[in-house]
């Protein structure tokens, strides 16, 4: 371990051990370490599967079509995804009880993966392990609907109403939903201290959140690998490797 490491770890887990209440936030690049790919990354495979915007996805079956095109081919690149140290460090924090929730930008599942109950994983962003109807929100089993596709060379309609099937994912165009942001706008209120982890912060409104916690008098933490534009007003900046600074929280580490 580097010097440097060591320090940030010592001053991370300072401000951990001074903390009532945590909040955690996390996105892309706390996945990196499991083989999910980031946004923007160069050649990043999002690039060339870029998600298809809501209005264009309800109008066009032809772009539903592609849109599952796309996310399958994106599935594929990451089936095997495990959490990672990153993840593992957060869950132990939460088990803990100094951690409520760990609010997330991520549609990966990995969290959840990592032992934490959905009630403890605030998704911003949705869920992409599995799919609903835009009608009756019934979930569908993402094998299905490929199945499905792959046969027939149509996305299916709802088993239960005939409605539209979608990833439960949040697209560009589709509103946030409204449940995980109140519960992430509380927590931000409510933390004394908010740790980033993994987000670039150019994503709103979800990368708002780390603004309001620091306005409410929580301290602000953001591990991750580049600059942020919420630097300047964080109490504690570490660019070091995630899953290396995290795994000190692993319990029994």
């Amino acid at each position: 371990m580097t010097d440097t490491l060591a320090a940030s770890i010592a001053a991370l887990k300072e401000m951990v051990d001074e903390a009532g209440l945590i909040a955690g936030f996390t996105g892309a690049g706390i996945s990196t370490e499991s083989g999910v790919p980031d946004f923007r990354s160069p050649n990043s495979p999002w690039k060339r599967n870029t998600p298809i915007p809501f209005e264009l996805f309800l109008s066009s079956e032809e772009a539903r079509r592609e849109a599952w095109r796309r996310k399958f081919a994106m599935d594929d690149l990451y089936r095997g995804a495990r959490p990672n140290r990153g993840h593992l460090g957060l869950a132990s924090l939460v088990t803990s009880g100094r951690m409520p929730a760990v609010v997330t930008q991520n549609i990966d599942g990995l969290h959840q993966a990592s032992g934490l109950a959905d009630h403890e994983v605030i998704e911003l962003h949705g869920n992409g392990t599995y799919a609903k109807c835009l009608t009756c929100e019934r979930p569908h089993e993402l094998s299905w609907i490929r199945s499905q596709l792959e046969e027939h060379g149509n996305p299916p309609p709802c088993r239960a109403c005939g409605g539209i099937l979608k990833s439960a994912t949040i697209s560009f165009g589709q509103a946030m939903p409204r449940e995980p942001m109140r519960r992430a706008q509380k927590l931000a209120l409510t933390c004394d201290l908010f740790l980033v982890v993994g987000s670039s912060l150019v994503v709103h409104p979800a990368a708002a959140f780390p603004a309001v916690a620091k306005e409410n008098g929580a301290r602000l933490a953001i591990l991750n690998r580049d600059p942020t534009p919420l630097d300047g007003i964080a109490d504690l900046v570490v660019r070091e490797d995630i899953g290396a600074v995290l795994s000190a929280f692993i319990a029994g580490k």
